[in-house]
């Protein structure tokens, strides 16, 4: 009977027979840790954050508390090991620095939801209009001269700033504070600003998703 190698033994004779795959680079997946231990918590609870600031203007989301508290209840959720909650609440005010530091108010906050931890934060997105005229050249098919010419170039520009903040529920203590940001532009007369803002949400969502799960990173590393 033909006896097989063990897996080592075996990776290491394929590398020897076949030389040409060393210094090949390869793909792999490693585990990256959960920036936040939530040790034995079991319910997060998610509150509208605050609107720091959204520019008056046909871009308006009113209900911008909502679909953010709503895609971070779904996202957060999908794969954290905790029962993720929507929670309203009444700030007593609306500066980020103030609200960060009101120990008093959170703990409140995590009697009432009988929530384990709090998910929190503030909120700035704006869409600005950067539409103009800009100078480009051309090669006349007449006379095969270079012409310039200015012409309208349409463009919107969506941008997204968030301060996250997660606190514990039962002393109401600040345990993680990060700000996330992310712009796009988008090319034309218009965009709907909830396009726009999921937009900018899906390229943000691994780093919230990060906050309370493990995840992966591929990376590349060559073969010795």
């Amino acid at each position: 009977m033909r006896q097989r190698l063990p897996f080592p033994t075996a990776l290491l004779a394929a590398t020897l027979v076949f030389p040409a795959l060393a210094g090949e680079p390869v793909r792999i997946e490693l585990p990256v840790r959960a920036r936040l231990d939530i040790g034995d918590a079991q319910r997060l609870a998610v509150v509208p954050f605050v609107v720091v600031q959204q520019e008056e203007s046909a871009f308006g989301l009113p209900e911008l508390e909502r679909e953010l508290q709503r895609y971070l209840v779904r996202t957060v959720g999908r794969d954290a090991r905790l029962r993720v909650e929507p929670f309203w609440i009444d700030p007593p005010t609306s500066d980020p620095e103030t609200l960060a530091t009101n120990d008093a108010f959170w703990q409140a906050v995590g009697e009432r939801s009988n929530a384990d931890l709090i998910l929190a934060g503030a909120v700035d997105f704006d869409l600005h209009d950067r539409s103009g005229y800009v100078t480009r050249a051309f090669v006349s098919e007449h006379d095969g001269r270079t012409y310039h010419s200015q012409v309208l170039v349409e463009e919107t520009g969506v941008e997204l700033d968030l301060l996250i903040w997660v606190f514990e529920a039962r002393s109401g203590r600040l345990l993680l504070a990060d700000n996330l940001k992310d712009f796009r532009a988008f090319h034309g007369e218009s965009i709907d600003p909830l396009t726009g803002l999921f937009s900018n949400l899906a390229r943000l969502e691994d780093r919230l998703r990060g906050i309370f799960s493990q995840r992966t990173m591929r990376v590349e590393r060559l073969l010795q």
